[in-house]
C-alpha cells in the first residue's frame, strides 16, 4: 500500500494519547515506591512488588498485538478500540491505587493498573507503522516520544504541584498523603482525555487484502502456534535489538524501583521511617515519627519533581530530532549508542553530587537515553519485520523489555547493587552499568535499512 505523508498535526493527533499512557506510567513509576515504602514495604522487598509491571506486559501485549491486527471496524478501525478500553480500565485503577488501605491491595491494583495501560499502548506502536511510510518512521516514533516526554515532566511534578498549592503531604501511619490521592486522581482523567482525543481525530487504513485478511480472521486456535512460529523466525535485527534493550530496560526498571528510597535515602537523608523502630503509643515517639514521615514524604515529591527532568530532556531531544527527521536521515544505531552512553553517566553521577539541585543534571542526561529508547529501537525493528504483522511483532518485541525487568524484579537488582555495597544508592551504579553495556550492543547492528532510512526513487 502506498501511504501518504502525514503532516504534523496528523502525526500529533496520532501520537496525543501517548500523553495519557505516560502520565500513567509516569505515576507508576515515579510514586509505586513511595506507596509501597508508605504502607510499609521494606526496601528490598519493592523490586518484589513491582513484578506486576512486567509480567502483565509480557502477557497483555502480544495478545492485544495478535487480536489487534486481526481487528477491523470501519468505524473504529484497528487498534483504536482497544485505545478506548485500555484507557478506562487504566483511569479507574489510577484513581483507586492511593487509596489503597494495605500493601497488598496496592500490589493487587499495580496489577491491574499496568495491564491496563499496556492494553492501549501496544496498539499505539503499531500504529505509527500501519499510518506512516517508511521514510516517516523516525519522525513517528520521534514525535511520540516527543509526547512521552510531556506527559513524564507534568505528570512527575503533579504531587509537588498538588503540594505547593497547599493539598497535605502529613498522613497518618499507613495512609498516602493527600497530595498523592489528587495527582492520581488528575493522571486519571488526562489519561482518558487524551486517549479520547486521539480515538476521535485518527482514522485507519483498512486492511490491503480485505479477502485474505477475512480468512485469516476465521482460523482457530492460531494463536500460540503463530506467536511461538514469529518467535521462532524472529529476524536478526530483531534479536540484536532485543539484546540492546534488555540492559536498557534492566536499567530503567531499576531507576523507577528504587529511585525513590536510593535517593531519598543519599541525597535527602531522609529515608523512609520504619513503625516499628518508634513507641507509637508515646507521644514524642509518635510524633518523632509524624515529623520523619513528613519529611520521607516531601523529599519523595522533590526525587518526583526531579526525575521529571528526564521527561523534559527527553522531550527536547525528541523535539530536535523530529524537525531533523522531518527533512533528513539519521544514523539510528549511532543516535541511540551516543544516547544510551550519556544516560549511563547521568545514572552514575547520583552516587556523587554534592547535593540535591544537581540531581538536575543527573536526570537530563538519564532522559536523552529514555527519548531514544523510546524512538529509536522502534524504528529500526519497524524497517526491518513484514508490515502485515506489526501489531504481534511489536507484541512480541515488548519480551525484550518485560524479561529484563522481571529478572531486575526476582532479585536481579538486589543482588547486583549489593555486589558494590549495601547502600541503595548502588542501585543506580548498576543502572548506569547497564545502560553503558546497552550502548555497547548497538555495535552488533548491522541491518542498513534499520539503521537509516534511504527513500526509494519510486516513493
Amino acid at each position: 500500500m502506498n501511504k501518504r505523508k502525514l503532516s504534523f498535526w496528523e502525526i500529533w493527533n496520532m501520537s496525543f494519547g501517548f500523553l495519557g499512557i505516560q502520565f500513567g506510567f509516569a505515576l507508576q513509576g515515579g510514586f509505586m515506591s513511595r506507596i509501597f515504602q508508605t504502607l510499609g514495604a521494606d526496601k528490598d522487598a519493592i523490586p518484589y512488588l513491582w513484578i506486576a509491571a512486567p509480567l502483565t506486559g509480557l502477557l497483555v501485549q502480544p495478545i492485544i498485538g495478535y487480536l489487534s491486527d486481526r481487528t477491523w471496524s470501519v468505524r473504529w478501525g484497528r487498534r483504536r478500540p482497544y485505545f478506548l478500553i485500555g484507557a478506562i480500565l487504566s483511569s479507574i485503577a489510577l484513581f483507586l491505587v492511593p487509596h489503597s488501605p494495605v500493601l497488598w491491595v496496592a500490589a493487587g491494583f499495580l496489577w491491574i493498573l499496568d495491564a491496563s495501560i499496556n492494553i492501549s499502548m501496544e496498539p499505539f506502536r503499531a500504529l505509527v507503522a500501519d499510518k506512516l511510510p517508511d521514510s516517516q518512521r523516525s519522525y513517528g516514533f520521534v514525535t511520540q516520544t516527543l509526547i512521552i516526554g510531556i506527559g513524564t515532566w507534568v505528570a512527575s511534578n503533579l504531587p509537588w504541584m498538588v503540594s505547593q498549592l497547599g493539598v497535605s503531604d502529613a498522613a497518618p501511619v499507613g495512609v498516602i498523603p493527600m497530595s498523592v490521592k489528587v495527582a492520581f486522581a488528575i493522571g486519571a482523567f488526562v489519561f482518558l482525555i487524551s486517549i479520547l482525543y486521539t480515538v476521535f481525530t485518527t482514522t485507519e487504513y483498512p486492511p490491503e487484502d480485505m479477502a485474505e485478511f477475512e480468512l485469516e480472521k476465521k482460523k482457530k486456535n492460531q494463536f500460540i502456534p503463530d506467536i511461538l512460529n514469529n518467535i521462532g523466525n524472529m529476524p536478526t535485527t530483531m534479536k540484536k535489538l532485543g539484546l540492546v534493550q534488555f540492559f536498557s530496560w534492566f536499567a530503567f526498571f531499576t531507576m523507577w524501583s528504587l529511585a525513590n528510597p536510593a535517593l531519598t535515602e543519599h541525597v535527602f537523608d531522609t529515608p523512609a521511617p520504619v513503625e516499628a523502630n518508634f513507641n507509637m503509643e508515646q507521644p514524642a515517639s509518635a510524633t518523632a515519627f509524624n515529623v520523619a514521615n513528613t519529611a520521607f514524604q516531601k523529599s519523595s515529591n522533590e526525587v518526583g519533581r526531579y526525575m521529571g527532568y528526564y521527561g523534559l530532556s527527553s522531550m527536547a531531544f525528541a523535539l530536535l530530532l523530529t524537525f531533523y527527521t522531518s527533512k533528513k536521515r539519521i544514523n539510528r544505531k549511532f543516535v541511540h549508542l551516543g544516547s544510551l552512553l550519556l544516560g549511563g553517566v547521568g545514572f552514575i553521577s547520583m552516587y556523587f553530587i554534592p547535593s540535591p539541585i544537581w540531581l538536575m543534571g543527573s536526570f537530563i542526561l538519564v532522559g536523552f537515553a529514555w527519548g531514544s529508547i523510546l524512538s529509536m529501537p522502534y524504528a529500526m525493528l519497524s524497517s526491518s519485520v513484514d508490515p502485515k504483522k506489526m501489531g504481534v511483532i511489536m507484541g512480541i518485541f515488548n519480551m525484550f523489555i518485560v524479561i529484563p525487568q522481571i529478572i531486575a524484579a526476582l532479585g536481579g537488582v538486589n543482588f547486583a547493587y549489593k555486589l558494590i555495597g549495601e547502600q541503595t544508592i548502588n542501585a543506580m551504579i548498576v543502572a548506569g552499568i547497564s545502560l553503558i553495556i546497552a550502548a555497547a550492543c548497538n555495535l552488533l547492528i548491522t541491518n542498513k535499512d534499520a539503521i537509516t532510512y534511504i527513500p526509494k526513487v519510486t516513493e
